[in-house]
């Protein structure tokens, strides 16, 4: 268990300033309202969450759970934050990344743009196949050319729970400091998919421009397992209420 974490809705969220963000740790994950639904139907996905060495509350339903259920008030940090603030690291120091995932055509495009905001870091990139296994041959493809790098950060970038469930299985054969899952984060720095405008964000609204934007991908996400998520609250927050209730009265 991290220090600086509050246990919610049965994993420890990271509860600090990515200022003050581990070093020591392996592997980060993200969480918001989509992936809690999703793991609670996945063990597999649900498990690679739980053994995430930082998970960090990206999404503005996540960190009202907290609120809502601990009475906790957590910053959001979003995939993208990471990844910024990771870079900005690595920028002073002359550190290396290793970007995995996504297209040959978004990664040549993240690499013209650190050439221009983070010249300082070394980088490499890996297009894996698109498919839902890899072979073992491709995947020891895949870790032997990570490896042979080193890098400090490895960003991971498969979409989850895809790319939560590879880190899971591989993090013990990957030669990196860090390992980062931070999905669509590649398409939104490469530019290919436009992130909302600031003003969404500075109200937590993220979700709704990206719904906007986007109405047939996402449609499901917010509509559908937003109500769901809601109602999961509210099946906690009675479920604990009853318990204090009975530990009061048993105390008396």
């Amino acid at each position: 268990m991290l220090p600086s974490s509050t246990a919610c809705l049965g994993y420890q969220l990271f509860a600090n300033s990515l200022n003050e963000l581990p070093i020591c740790h392996k592997v980060i994950n993200t969480i918001n309202q989509y992936s809690y639904c999703m793991a609670e139907q996945d063990s597999e996905f649900k498990l690679a969450l739980q053994n995430s060495d930082v998970l960090l509350p990206d999404g503005i339903g996540i960190v009202m759970a907290a609120k809502f259920l601990k009475g906790k008030i957590l910053k959001r940090i979003t995939g993208a934050d990471l990844h910024e603030h990771m870079l900005t690291v690595l920028n002073a120091s002359g550190g290396k990344c290793f970007y995995f995932g996504s297209s040959n055509n978004t990664l040549d495009k993240i690499k013209q743009r650190l050439k221009n905001e983070f010249p300082a870091v070394q980088c490499q990139f890996f297009s894996p196949p698109y498919k839902d296994v890899f072979s073992d041959v491709e995947n020891e493809e895949m870790i032997k050319s990570i490896n042979e790098f080193k890098p400090n950060v490895l960003f991971v970038g498969m979409t989850a729970p895809k790319q939560e469930k590879w880190t899971n299985i591989n993090k013990d054969k990957i030669n990196a400091e860090i390992i980062c899952s931070i999905g669509a984060v590649f398409d939104f720095y490469a530019g290919t998919i436009q992130r909302p405008a600031k003003i969404w964000m500075e109200f937590g609204l993220e979700w709704l421009g990206r719904l906007v934007k986007e109405p047939r991908r996402l449609y499901k996400r917010y509509l559908y397992y937003g109500p769901i998520f809601a109602y999961k609250l509210i099946e906690e927050k009675v479920r604990g209420d009853l318990l204090f209730h009975n530990e009061f009265k048993n105390i008396n």
